[in-house]
């Protein structure tokens, strides 16, 4: 088990390296979302034949679709922006929550992703497995899939 200290450290580093995920994520969104919606325009003074008007029309409606990824990564950054990463001995939002050899970080769900050596994947409030969880210290049991899990760390 990790000592208190290397604990702090270790969850600065979690929510330094998710705050990044995210922001490359939303950049790569908004660029998308600006190519296609560049392409929807025709220009000015552009003849607009019927082929033209289509492919701008397509082009915007891609854009669209862009914009939701845009909005859900920046609310993802809202949402770490505001969570309490401090330590804790509880699960809970901001916990960092380790059984079966898995890390996982309750804030918002993400890819997997590596922190100091260690695999961490970041889930939502909302999701299942956190639910089974909530408020449970380590050493605690829940049971999750039909299965028992005993939490390993809780920091």
């Amino acid at each position: 088990m990790s000592q208190p200290q290397d604990r702090a450290a270790l969850k600065a580093a979690i929510y330094a390296r998710m705050m990044e995920m995210e922001a490359q994520e939303l950049e790569v969104a908004k660029e998308h979302y600006r190519s296609y919606l560049s392409d929807a325009s025709l220009g000015q003074g552009a003849q607009a034949d019927r082929g033209a008007v289509a492919e701008a029309s397509e082009s915007l409606e891609l854009a669209h679709s862009f914009d939701h990824p845009v909005q859900t990564h920046q609310a993802k950054i809202d949402a770490l922006e505001n969570l309490d990463f401090e330590v804790t001995d509880e699960v809970g939002p901001g916990a960092v929550v380790a059984f079966s050899g898995k890390n996982f970080v309750v804030a918002v769900s993400t890819s997997a992703f590596e922190v100091e050596g260690g695999k961490y994947m970041g889930i939502s409030e909302q999701s299942p497995i956190y639910q089974a969880m909530r408020g449970l210290t380590e050493g605690e049991s829940f049971t999750f899939n039909g299965r028992e899990v005993e939490l390993d760390e809780v920091f």
